[in-house]
């Protein structure tokens, strides 16, 4: 499966998602990597049929402009009303409250994090996505969302000294699907064995019929 990922913003270095996503080349998943949203065309993402949004709302990097104008916004929900599949990890959830659109297609966005601490991240309920997962602890950024969709069915939540928040869901989008995981600041996150199935599982999720 060819996956677009778009990557790397002020506060999370393109190094990690590529290093987090690198094990999955081995269950047959090709990722082409976005890191500064000036290389992106609007036809682009018709050639993928998922998309990871691991970036916050950051040109790059090194550039701390926003990118997500009404014009790009709009880009993605035609790629998702259309039928195209949305991953939004971890800081794909940053910086888009203001952004309608985006705000809306994910369903949720994140509003703030407590210093990084243990977090526990459990399954809940019953969905093909944690089928098999087993719950894990590792010092993590605790993200706390906002879910702004009622149709979104929360699967997984994260817990911690500050309490307990939504950590995974998925929603419909038109013809398109989306999922969001919020977990995922360090890399020793991505590399845990539960979040590669969660990856591998919401991946291959998003296209099936």
């Amino acid at each position: 499966m060819r996956v677009l990922v778009f990557c790397d913003d002020r506060w999370h270095p393109a190094s990690v998602v590529k290093s987090g996503l690198a094990p999955l080349a081995d269950d047959g998943f090709e990722f082409m990597y976005v890191e500064n949203m000036a290389d992106w065309t609007s036809d682009m993402m018709k050639r993928f049929p998922v998309v990871i949004l691991a970036k916050s709302n950051n040109f790059s990097s090194a550039d701390t402009t926003e990118w997500a104008t009404e014009e790009a916004q709009s880009v993605f929900e035609s790629y998702v009303q259309n039928g195209g599949g949305l991953l939004a990890i971890h800081s794909g959830t940053a910086g888009y409250k203001e952004a309608n659109i985006i705000r809306g297609i994910l369903g949720g966005v994140f509003t703030h994090h407590p210093e990084q601490c243990p977090v526990t991240v459990e399954a809940v309920g019953e969905h093909i996505i944690t089928d098999g997962f087993e719950p894990f602890t590792l010092k993590d950024e605790h993200y706390f969302m906002e879910i702004v969709n009622d149709d979104s069915c929360v699967f997984l939540v994260s817990t911690s000294q500050h309490g307990r928040q939504p950590a995974g869901w998925v929603r419909t989008h038109g013809k398109g699907k989306v999922c969001v995981l919020t977990p995922g600041h360090n890399l020793d996150v991505w590399l845990h064995p539960s979040f590669q199935l969660l990856l591998r599982n919401s991946l291959n999720w998003l296209v099936k019929a």
